[in-house]
């Protein structure tokens, strides 16, 4: 199975890469993008590993831990990337709208 990035999930990913570069440096940066598509692979090969999250949303999308990173997918053929959130953020607040 493959999977696609929406646009938002790009503007996510691209956030969280440059969170970690002003922060940590560039390989950290890099590490942890390089990490979070292996996660998306993973996920597109077996998607039963996300999990949903009804106290969030009633959305039918599931949820994919990697490190402090929320990683929110719809397991349609191709699988569908749509956010990519840290958990620490309001995901509450976020999810009353469509991910």
């Amino acid at each position: 199975m493959s999977y696609i990035v929406s646009p938002q999930a790009e503007e996510d990913i691209f956030g969280v890469w440059r969170y970690l570069y002003e922060r940590a440096g560039i390989e950290v940066a890099n590490r942890v993008e390089s990490e979070l598509y292996a996660a998306f692979d993973a996920l597109a090969q077996n998607p039963r590993i996300g999990h949903k999250r009804s106290d969030l949303t009633s959305y039918p999308v599931l949820f994919f831990t990697v490190y402090s990173y929320m990683v929110v997918f719809r397991s349609h053929t191709p699988l569908e990337i749509a956010r990519v959130l840290r958990g620490k953020r309001n995901l509450a607040r976020i999810f009353r709208r469509p991910p």
